[in-house]
């Protein structure tokens, strides 16, 4: 159990990246249906950066928190999903695919702004004071972007990843694949305590980093 210090420090470091995070990633779901026609999200008033909008208690705040306070690099949580209604959208299957690849896409171009923060923070050279606490948020921001993108990339339902799979199968596919929608949480817990998820996310994961390190030169 980490020292109150030590948890003060964590959560000094991990609350911005993680609000943003997933606040964002709801609002890029919200932003690309209204795109395609439908403005649930925005009459909702869903689409504002104000991430008091967007939590949900356990998912946003407490499941989060007992991560940073378990031993181990992974972190997860969620935020209340923005509402879009696909008899709006003029392709519902398509769009809907469309809609759901936005959230993790978000999750991308964060981990690439975090990125540029961290380069500019390695070329000032700093390594103390605010620019050392500057360089900690900007790692963790990278961390939880990629998570948060690796995570909902998986195909399963109800993750993004889920939805285009189903955007994009024949129909009568995509009609079985929706039906594992009710159990998708429930496998996800039990992929997560019985150590299964973090090899299923490495791939997305590692695409990812390479990703970052190419198109920043970081190691």
């Amino acid at each position: 159990m980490p020292s109150i210090p030590e948890l003060a420090q964590t959560l000094a470091v991990w609350a911005l990246p993680v609000l943003l995070a997933i606040t964002l990633h709801e609002v890029a779901h919200g932003w690309a249906a209204r795109a395609l026609g439908d403005s649930t999200a925005a009459m909702m008033g869903r689409l504002s950066l104000n991430p008091l909008k967007h939590i949900d208690p356990v998912g946003t705040i407490v499941v989060p928190l007992i991560f940073l306070l378990l031993p181990g690099d992974f972190l997860f949580g969620w935020a209340r999903p923005v509402p879009v209604s696909a008899r709006n959208l003029k392709h519902p299957r398509r769009d809907m695919a469309l809609v759901a690849a936005a959230g993790p896409l978000a999750n991308l171009a964060m981990a690439l702004a975090w990125g540029l923060v961290l380069k500019a923070v390695l070329v000032q050279g700093s390594e103390e004071g605010l620019w050392l606490g500057i360089g900690m948020m900007a790692g963790a921001g990278i961390v939880i972007n990629l998570i948060l993108m690796a995570l909902n990339l998986l195909p399963l339902p109800p993750l993004d990843g889920g939805r285009v799979l189903s955007g994009v199968l024949p129909p009568a596919w995509s009609a079985q694949l929706d039906r594992v929608e009710p159990y998708g949480t429930l496998i996800i817990v039990v992929l997560l305590v019985t150590g299964l998820l973090g090899p299923l996310l490495y791939p997305f994961l590692a695409a990812g980093r390479a990703l970052l390190a190419a198109l920043l030169g970081l190691a």
